[in-house]
C-alpha cells in the first residue's frame, strides 16, 4: 500500500506527475467564487495543489487568500509565484497542524487525496477552522474507483452521515464538472453546526 506521507507528495510535484491537474481553474470552484461579493472574506485552499483557483481570487480582486500544501517542492514554486502579493499566504505545513479561523474554505480534490480513516479527522478539523458562520464549499466525488487510490471516492450518503458529525451539509449534483469528472461529482456547501 503506498504511504500518503510528505514524501510521496513531494515527488509527485518534483517529478511532475500530477496526473489530476486540470491546467486551470476548475468551473464549478469558478462558478462558486463568481458568485462571491466580499472581495475581503478571509479564505483557505487546503491542499491547493497549482493554486489555478488562488490565482482566479487574486484576478477577481480577492484579498486574504491562504493557500495550505505538504509539499516543498511546491509551495515553494508557488511562494515564487506569489511573490510580492500581499493578498495571498503560502504556508508549507500538514493540514491538520494548521491553525487559523476562516469565513471560506474551498475544497477541490484535497479530500479525495487523503486516505479515507482521515475523512473524520478531515471533518472536525474543517469544522474548527471555520468561523462561526464561515462556509465549506466546493465539489467531491460522487463515485468509486476501481483502483486503489488516490483518489479515493464515495457518495452523497456516506458524505452525509460524515459531515453531519461537525457540519451541517447540503450536496447537490454537479452540472459545470470537466469532460471525465461529468456526472461523478457532487457541490457541497457546510457551515459548522450551531453547538460548536
Amino acid at each position: 500500500m503506498t504511504i500518503l506521507n510528505q514524501d510521496f507528495w513531494d515527488n509527485q510535484y518534483a517529478t511532475q506527475q500530477t496526473g489530476w491537474d486540470i491546467g486551470g481553474v476548475s468551473p464549478p470552484l469558478k462558478l462558486i467564487i463568481d458568485q462571491i461579493e466580499d472581495k475581503d472574506l478571509a479564505i483557505l485552499i487546503p491542499g491547493c495543489g497549482n493554486a489555478y483557483e488562488a490565482q482566479y481570487l487574486v484576478d477577481q480582486g480577492f484579498t486574504n487568500v491562504t493557500l495550505i500544501d505538504i509539499s516543498p517542492t511546491l509551495v515553494n514554486q508557488l511562494q515564487q509565484q506569489f511573490a510580492g502579493n500581499e493578498g495571498i499566504k503560502v504556508i508549507c505545513e500538514d493540514f491538520f497542524e494548521h491553525q487559523g479561523q476562516y469565513d471560506l474554505i474551498l475544497e477541490q480534490t484535497f479530500f479525495c487525496a487523503l486516505e479515507p480513516q482521515l475523512r473524520t479527522a478531515y471533518v472536525k478539523h474543517m469544522s474548527e477552522l471555520l468561523k462561526p458562520n464561515g462556509l465549506l464549499r466546493g465539489v467531491l466525488f460522487n463515485r468509486t474507483f476501481d483502483r486503489e487510490g488516490p483518489p479515493f471516492g464515495g457518495n452523497t450518503a456516506q458524505y452525509y452521515s460524515l459531515f453531519s458529525t461537525h457540519l451541517n451539509p447540503i450536496f447537490i449534483h454537479c452540472d459545470e464538472s470537466i469532460e471525465g469528472r461529468q456526472g461523478h461529482e457532487v457541490y457541497v456547501k457546510a457551515g459548522r453546526l450551531q453547538f460548536l
